[in-house]
């Protein structure tokens, strides 16, 4: 029997190459949505998956819908898939074009775009911070002086991702440059910054995500996860670590925002990466959606520390067929992310740990010679490696430990001296 193709948007990265791998050892062809440019950077294990690959231009959406449709119908697609969040809303209309399982495209939008996003959370009741959409300077001033704000509170863009252009601002002096900041960022298909942007009340506590699969619109939560931040005003990732057991009643309350926020995005059938912020009074506000598997390695720490084969599940899901969601391990995994505290140019790296028991994962994404910068995002993480085992506190103490042995040098830009150090979580991205 013809097993139905599989269609990757994007294939490049682990988690999309993971995708990939799986579909093809269950006997699906796998095809690449691309562009020109990414396809050229595709390696030959992960073109030696495919068996073909359309290129298109993300940045004309309806164009590409129409080009990925016809292709897929060609070659006899049966699944759609996509671990870019850019492109979650492109899979949401080309799954309903195909009549495949996929999201609700008229709300997909809302998993893109953060103003769209909040409008969604209030009609639908979810808890979240006060949220103003701002235009103009004229509208940052009225923002800024509404108390619903306050101070500290969040400038954002529109449609970042990965922390870009998001600053906390302790007050009025700097937030015209943190707008600014947020208006520059440009998401990966388009043509320029958004002179919209998002500020936000701060929402105090601690921040957590939670990991879930949807499927013909029943959620199964796969793990919270503990997310560590950097202070100060840009506030990127420096580990996540799972599985997190929460008080019963605030992981119950957790999970009811989670789901009203999943619904209220329109995802039916797929993954789904809510990241949330539970207060000192056991309340969560839910900061934002995406929908897609987690990046930064969690898919990863899900597969180690409980057993769940996460690709194997999002290619079920994606064809319709029932996933294997239960667990069957009670480990514990957690992920270190290697940055550099000043930027320049990366001469020399040592101490990077091996994959080996109890490390089953290790990426470097910098070369040597190349730049690196200081970490105001996630996209500006140089490495990273995951820890796993049977005990939360040795594993947390065996990655320090390891994290701790990395030394990068960087020769900095001129006029500064070079600095050689070891590798730090105080500062990061991915």
């Amino acid at each position: 029997m013809t097993r139905p193709g599989v269609m990757l948007l994007d294939a490049a990265g682990p988690e999309a190459g993971a995708l990939a791998t799986a579909a093809a050892a269950r006997g699906h062809q796998v095809h690449a949505a691309t562009t020109a440019a990414a396809y050229t950077g595709y390696g030959p294990e992960l073109k030696g998956l495919l068996a073909g690959h359309i290129v298109t231009d993300f940045a004309r959406p309806g164009r590409a819908l129409a080009e990925l449709a016809a292709y897929s119908r060609r070659w006899g697609v049966g699944a759609v898939l996509t671990v870019n969040e850019y492109l979650t809303e492109l899979a949401a209309h080309l799954c309903a074009e195909l009549g495949v399982p996929g999201n609700d495209p008229g709300r997909a939008h809302a998993a893109r775009d953060k103003a769209a996003m909040a409008q969604a959370f209030a009609a639908a009741g979810v808890r979240m911070p006060y949220t103003v959409l701002v235009r103009d300077d004229a509208g940052l001033r009225a923002a800024l002086a509404d108390p619903r704000v306050g101070f500290p509170c969040v400038i954002k863009p529109i449609a970042g991702a990965g922390s870009a252009g998001v600053t906390v601002v302790s007050g009025p002096d700097g937030a015209a440059e943190a707008a600014d900041a947020a208006r520059t960022v440009v998401g990966m298909y388009a043509g320029g910054g958004d002179p919209r942007v998002l500020v936000q009340a701060y929402a105090a506590g601690t921040e957590y995500s939670v990991e879930s699969l949807t499927q013909d619109g029943a959620t199964t939560h796969l793990a919270v996860t503990r997310k560590q931040v950097t202070d100060g005003a840009s506030r990127v990732e420096t580990r996540h670590s799972l599985p997190v057991r929460l008080p019963p009643a605030i992981e119950a309350a957790v999970y009811r925002q989670v789901e009203a926020a999943i619904r209220a995005a329109g995802i039916r059938h797929g993954a789904s990466h809510t990241e949330v912020i539970v207060g000192g009074d056991g309340r969560c506000a839910v900061i934002e959606i995406g929908a897609r598997l987690a990046a930064g390695q969690i898919g990863v720490l899900i597969q180690h520390a409980l057993g769940i084969d996460v690709w194997a599940a999002l290619l079920d899901v994606a064809l319709g067929r029932p996933a294997a969601l239960a667990p069957t391990a009670r480990g514990y995994a957690t992920v270190r992310f290697v940055t550099s505290s000043c930027a320049g140019r990366l001469t020399s790296l040592s101490g990077l740990p091996s994959v080996g028991p109890g490390v089953p994962f290790v990426r470097w994404r910098a070369a040597i010679g190349g730049p690196v910068h200081e970490p105001d995002a996630n996209g500006h993480r140089l490495g990273s490696f995951v820890v796993t085992g049977a005990d939360a506190a040795e594993v947390e103490e065996r990655a320090d430990a390891l994290l701790r042995q990395i030394r990068i040098h960087v020769e900095p830009h001129p006029n500064g001296p070079g600095q050689v150090s070891e590798a730090s979580t105080s500062a990061i991205a991915p």
